[in-house]
């Protein structure tokens, strides 16, 4: 079997952060039903969690914004905000809405009926209630006929069940508009997605800048960002917020929705253009022009946010009957060399950062490859049935980066503990301006342009095989199983060969062997680490000289993975 050093397209940089200050951030807070709404799970408030802080004051958006240029104006308005200083949290909620409980919050539900465009277009707009971790205000506005106005608070559009009975009556005294006016907390777009009948969310924006795509037959897991500050720095994270939105209303035949975003915190202040095409695969096309207000470590651009608890063979660690718990199970990225690259996600005992370098790439994503019931065993969670999601890299200032993978520990499956995100070498300094477009894809296990066959499973156990006479405690056994794509259609007589390599300890016993019932080619090998050093691997499968499946990387780490 050959065995041949891999010349790497994109390296992998570990930073282990022994220092690092940073716990995993709550999950998802599921606001009561609504009626049309086949899933209403409200996306996380973060992926790194932060204190709670009452409401912040508005920034100045009294600039009157011109109907037919107001992506234009919207720069406008975000660079001189940029000029300013930051305007720090403040309250403008009530003290019963601000320390609302979680079951009083939830008992909060939009009605319906009160939906923006109700039965004038495929596209409707719930709002979500000011309250609990929800206390910074978004100014909603309307862009209709040309026009633009600022939707009003209004707590007729909420009805105040059971534990939030006695908030009716502090709601309905909430000022409608004006500089005391609470906004709205955020909303979220629902279309008609897996039958004409209903009309099912697509999209949620809710909490800091995150939001939440759901494409035909998905329910709700990993969450975008519209960007991530300084995760992973010493100094904590930073949160910037959606602080505004101007929604454009649909045609009454429309197949996208177009809105626009303002983002602002202490260091970032954003312009957004969001384009939404619900589907098979729900899209969305960003178009951001970024501001920096003061310097900025670590600027995270596209961030993509997810849960891993465990994956196969470690479900006995959590003393739990599923044999898997997360929502996404892996990092894909395709390099400017068009190489496809699978990195299986971990949760282990201390936080852990790898950067994939490149110029220009094509793109990368969070996975849920899994999509079996039978590997979950979850009537309620359907984590079978959990959103991939891809960034298409388009125009911008890309360049020279990295592809950033961010995996804290985590006991629980409410927690945050994975974020995905391109992170440019140039540093982003006070005034500088950068502009990014992509575009963000939902999809199952395997994207459309990705022929080459992928990594199945990944399985770690003691590299001492059964009687043998001399025992290596330390060394470790890898199986990797590959399928799909160009491995269905090979040559059977041409055998399968692996290129594999890695960044400290020695390599052995490397084997390919097809599976049974044509399920794929299994490669295992053995790893004698050295002592106390992380070992990168890399590992593929070729015929002859052409590489029939995705690059599989894997980051060994002492006493970490056993």
């Amino acid at each position: 079997m050959r065995f041949r050093i891999l010349a790497p397209l994109s390296v992998a940089i570990l930073l282990l952060c022994t220092s690092c200050d940073l716990v995993p951030g709550r999950r998802s807070i599921e606001p009561e039903a609504t009626g049309g709404a086949t899933s209403t799970a409200a996306p996380p408030t973060s992926a790194l969690d932060r204190e709670v802080t009452p409401g912040r004051s508005q920034p100045s958006l009294d600039r009157p914004l011109r109907p037919q240029h107001l992506f234009d104006d919207l720069v406008a308005l975000a660079r001189d905000l940029s000029r300013t200083d930051y305007a720090p949290p403040r309250s403008r909620l009530p003290s019963s809405l601000i320390r609302l409980e979680y079951e009083a919050y939830r008992g909060i539900a939009f009605r319906p009926e009160s939906a923006l465009w109700r039965d004038e277009s495929p596209f409707e707009v719930q709002l979500f209630h000011p309250g609990f971790l929800y206390t910074d205000p978004v100014r909603i506005h309307l862009v209709e006929e040309e026009q633009i106005r600022v939707l009003e608070f209004d707590a007729d559009r909420f009805a105040y069940r059971n534990a939030a009975e006695p908030i009716a009556e502090v709601a309905a005294t909430l000022p409608a508009s004006g500089p005391e006016s609470p906004g709205y907390a955020g909303f979220r777009i629902h279309y008609p997605l897996n039958s004409d009948g209903s009309k099912d969310e697509v999209a949620v924006f809710l909490g800091a800048s995150y939001f939440r795509l759901l494409g035909r037959g998905h329910a709700h897991g990993l969450s975008s960002r519209g960007l991530a500050v300084n995760v992973a720095e010493p100094d904590g994270e930073e949160f910037p917020d959606f602080v505004a939105f101007w929604l454009l209303q649909p045609e009454s035949d429309a197949t996208r929705m177009t809105f626009f975003g303002l983002l602002d915190g202490p260091s970032v202040v954003g312009a957004y253009r969001f384009d939404l095409a619900p589907g098979d695969g729900t899209t969305l096309e960003v178009d951001t022009r970024l501001f920096a207000r003061a310097d900025v470590q670590r600027l995270g651009v596209a961030p993509l946010t997810s849960m891993y608890l465990y994956g196969p063979g470690r479900a006995a660690l959590f003393d739990d009957f599923r044999p898997q718990v997360h929502d996404s199970d892996g990092l894909l990225m395709h390099t400017s060399r068009d190489e496809w690259i699978w990195r299986p996600l971990s949760n282990r005992s201390g936080v852990q950062v790898t950067a994939l370098l490149d110029v220009d790439p094509w793109g990368f994503g969070l996975v849920q490859r899994d999509r079996s019931f039978e590997s979950y065993l979850d009537l309620e969670a359907s984590y079978h049935r959990r959103p991939s999601e891809w960034v298409t890299m388009g125009e911008g200032d890309w360049g020279i980066g990295s592809v950033q993978l961010v995996e804290l520990p985590t006991p629980s499956e409410f927690n945050d503990n994975i974020v995905a995100f391109w992170t440019p070498d140039d540093p982003f300094r006070a005034g500088d301006e950068r502009a990014y477009r992509y575009q963000l894809r939902t999809f199952d296990r395997r994207l459309e342009d990705q022929t080459l066959g992928q990594v199945e499973r990944t399985l770690i156990g003691s590299g001492t095989l059964p009687g043998a006479d001399v025992e290596n405690p330390g060394a470790r056994r890898f199986v990797v199983d590959f399928r799909g794509g160009t491995l269905d259609s090979l040559d059977a007589r041409e055998p399968v060969s692996a290129a594999l390599t890695t960044s400290s300890g020695v390599i052995s016993n490397l084997v390919v062997q097809p599976l049974p019932e044509r399920l794929g080619y299994r490669a295992t090998f053995t790893l004698d680490p050295d002592e106390g050093q992380p070992a990168d691997m890399r590992l593929l499968l070729e015929q002859g000289n052409r590489t029939v499946s995705e690059t599989w990387t894997y980051l060994w780490v002492p006493e970490r993975d056993g």
